[in-house]
């Protein structure tokens, strides 16, 4: 997202466009998926004052703003990623902690089983799955 449009949403609230406000929304967009300390480590490379508290409250601010989405790929912090991407299921390695993407289709049997059973509709874009990737299988 450009600074202008960031600025546009920004101020359709009564906010402004702050450096920090940019550089903690570049950090998520560059980083893919990351957790608030993530952020705040790529962020602090380029400005030292931004201390944690700021991160969260712009990573929650950014949400609300449509901007960044999170998921919970562990039982720590959440991760944020670029809203607006296309669902994607998560895939998590328990080994090396990496984190990759599948085609919600994968789900598609099970989503729609939950759904004829139960009326229960699954948020694809909030599911993760724990294993080991291929990479660390070989190693095995």
């Amino acid at each position: 997202m450009t600074a202008p449009s960031l600025a546009d949403k920004l101020r359709e609230r009564g906010l402004r466009l702050t450096p920090q406000r940019q550089l903690i929304l570049e950090a998520v967009y560059e980083l893919g998926h990351a957790t608030p300390e993530q952020v705040h480590h790529a962020v602090r490379e380029r400005a030292a004052g931004v201390n944690i508290t700021t991160v969260y409250r712009t990573l929650e601010l950014l949400e609300e703003l449509g901007l960044v989405s999170h998921t919970h790929l562990s039982h720590g912090s959440p991760t944020y990623h670029r809203a607006g991407e296309d669902q994607h299921v998560h895939l998590v390695c328990r080994r090396c902690g990496s984190i990759g993407e599948a085609d919600p289709s994968v789900l598609l049997p099970v989503t729609r089983q939950l759904q004829a059973e139960r009326g229960f509709r699954v948020d694809v874009g909030h599911v993760s799955l724990f294993g080991v990737c291929g990479d660390c299988k070989e190693l095995s």
